[in-house]
């Protein structure tokens, strides 16, 4: 009989202390988040294959461009626009949880030389969820502004860099409905659907070639190659081409497919 109340009570505070311990939500992990930058993980699991030739793309009237993010730190912008640089993008965000700590001097300064610019998101749909991370995109710099010098945001999807899980724990159908929730949620709070970069891999891989995009959000495709190659279900063309991770602009270079009025008139919307 002196058994049965400490039996209720012990199964009583383990229950308490079970109960606790799994209120516990995790915690993200964005320790890779300052190295994390467009195409850092296509160009490891994709690989590079070589560079296009860029007196025939110049003469079909490609406009020279690139992206940088905090990994890149203070940008000299005299210099980038001295190099032909005509466009940037610049890293705003990750997540629910990091802003790039450069991103004011890479923003504005672009600005500053005279750059049309734009800020992009590094997605994590491991953490939190697309509308979440749209909104937390635009709350940090990733907004738009019709000045035709800004550039809509830009969504950056593409290979998990933090685990062997290449699509962040989702199916296709998972991964579509994350990245409709984003581009809906920013498209609601600027009037604009974002930009969606990504490589053809990744797109085939995560979203099960999803054809859900290219009739609203404009494409900035990765592949360090000679050639653009094959598009991801759903575009009929590129708008960006990021065809090298180095060169003779900071950060990785990128092609828009059009004169430097195209690339205004994409600012301006």
């Amino acid at each position: 009989m002196r058994r049965f109340p400490c039996l209720a009570i012990c199964a009583g505070l383990a229950l308490t202390t079970f109960t606790a311990i799994s209120a516990v939500p995790a915690v993200a992990d964005y320790s890779l988040a300052e190295d994390n930058h467009a195409g850092s993980q296509i160009a490891a699991v994709e690989g590079v294959h070589g560079l296009p030739d860029h007196t025939r793309y110049t003469a079909e009237g490609q406009t020279l461009g690139h992206d940088v993010s905090g990994h890149q730190g203070a940008v000299d912008w005299n210099a980038a626009a001295g190099a032909g640089a005509k466009f940037v993008y610049v890293k705003a965000t990750e997540g629910t949880g990091f802003t790039n700590p450069q991103f004011g001097q890479q923003y504005n300064g672009a600005h500053g030389v005279g750059l049309i610019r734009g800020a992009y998101h590094f997605g994590r749909p491991d953490v939190s969820g697309g509308a979440e991370q749209a909104n937390y995109f635009v709350d940090n710099g990733g907004g738009w502004a019709d000045d035709g010098k800004t550039l809509p945001g830009a969504l950056d999807v593409e290979y998990n860099p933090y685990s062997d899980d290449k699509c962040y724990g989702k199916d296709a159908a998972g991964m579509t409905a994350w990245i409709k929730d984003f581009s809906d949620t920013y498209a609601q709070r600027t009037g604009r659907p974002p930009v969606i970069y990504t490589s053809t891999g990744w797109w085939t891989k995560c979203t099960g070639d999803s054809t859900a995009f290219g009739g609203s959000n404009a494409l900035w495709l990765a592949r360090y190659a000679p050639e653009i190659g094959p598009l991801p279900a759903g575009w009929a063309y590129q708008t960006i081409w990021q065809f090298a991770d180095s060169g003779s602009l900071p950060g990785d270079q990128n092609y828009y497919n059009g004169t430097e009025d195209r690339v205004a008139a994409l600012a301006r919307g």
